[in-house]
């Protein structure tokens, strides 16, 4: 009954999440609210070395970025899932971005691990853990349910220690991973001022991110298992580097989302096509090197796809390229955004609800 309840849920985020998306699009994208959240709290300490607690770190940094937020950008609404020393569920945190239609999340921990060799910062985004080290990060993080009442009814059964679980729960974030990692990657390269070892971005199952229904990240500032990691961390200092280098990375991502979500583009050729029949649309691609072209992307995937399947036959000019080691696949190829977001709409009804909007110039994808 529970599994049951478990694909229920997770069909209504599918369909919200689309909703969402299909929104943003056609009211001109703005990112008005964030939400951060401050990892762990209350009689969750989270890691634990000496007398320093992941919980006051996490709190400490998420103050200072908000206000940076607040500060430069007044017009963005700042939420905190919790703003003081309180436990707050991991379902919870989700369902404030939710309910507050959150633009973005924004989750910040510290790390620890066996070797106090380990160091260094991470941006982690929901999907499926590609290593047992990855699993062994998600399973810690989700391990905080343990000491929530009646979390296994909350979580619909949910065992943080068994690796099933956590690969299902990774197909929640699937709609918002492109963002998320163009948020991750912006994370990781404002951190490089932080003198802390970078690395990387990475994917595995986080019960907090899970259930966001908008673009959301797990920052890893540190560990506090590490002397080094901890010293700085535990820093008035060392905490302003980090909320800096996180803001840093805000300000890059917002500017880059919004610019590229409201651009009135000049068209190149103009297309008639009607939408009954757009879902058969297949334009020969631009051969003007000075010209954009704009394609529809319906999916993410860590191999090879087979397009010859039935379910990809109502897809014309379809095609891939490769980022972050994944493989991403589009149809369509238009010369005027407004065309392809034309299709984008045929594209959904095939069953492709994420589907968005990507730009390439001389076959390569520009943001």
């Amino acid at each position: 009954m529970k599994r049951i309840i478990f694909y229920f849920s997770l069909l209504v985020f599918l369909f919200f999440s689309s909703k969402y998306a299909c929104s943003q699009e056609a009211n001109g994208y703005r990112i008005k609210t964030v939400v951060i959240d401050a990892g762990h709290g209350g009689k969750d300490p989270g890691a634990l070395y000496g007398k320093i607690k992941e919980k006051d770190v996490t709190l400490s940094i998420a103050k200072k970025l908000g206000n940076k937020i607040e500060t430069e950008f007044p017009d963005v609404k700042v939420i905190y899932t919790r703003d003081k020393d309180v436990a707050v569920e991991l379902y919870r945190r989700a369902n404030i971005a939710n309910k507050n239609h959150a633009d973005l999340f924004i989750s910040i921990h510290c790390n620890a691990a066996k070797s106090t060799e380990a160091s260094g910062t991470e941006t982690w985004v929901m999907g499926l853990h590609r290593s047992k080290e990855n699993l062994e990060v998600a399973k810690l993080e989700n391990a905080s349910i343990l000491l929530e009442d009646n979390y296994e009814d909350n979580y619909e059964g949910y065992d943080p220690n068994s690796p099933e679980n956590t690969i299902i729960f990774s197909l929640f974030q699937n709609a918002y991973l492109d963002q998320s990692l163009t948020f991750a990657s912006s994370i990781q390269e404002n951190f490089a001022n932080s003198k802390l070892n970078n690395r990387g971005i990475r994917q595995a199952g986080f019960l907090v991110l899970y259930k966001a229904a908008m673009p959301s990240v797990l920052i890893e500032t540190g560990f506090l298992s590490n002397q080094k990691d901890r010293d700085f961390l535990s820093s008035e200092n060392g905490k302003n580097i980090i909320a800096a280098s996180i803001f840093k990375a805000f300000k890059s991502y917002k500017i880059e989302v919004e610019t590229v979500n409201n651009r009135v583009d000049k068209p190149v050729v103009t297309h008639n096509i009607d939408d009954a029949d757009s879902a058969a649309v297949n334009v020969t691609p631009n051969t003007s090197s000075n010209s954009i072209e704009y394609k529809v992307q319906f999916a993410t995937s860590d191999k090879e796809i087979n397009i010859k399947d039935k379910k990809y036959s109502k897809l014309k000019n379809i095609s891939y390229y490769k980022q972050n080691g994944q493989y991403k696949y589009t149809a369509g190829c238009f010369y005027t955004r407004d065309e392809a977001l034309t299709y984008r709409k045929e594209v959904i009804k095939c069953g492709f609800r994420d589907a968005f909007v990507v730009e390439f110039k001389n076959n390569n994808r520009i943001k």
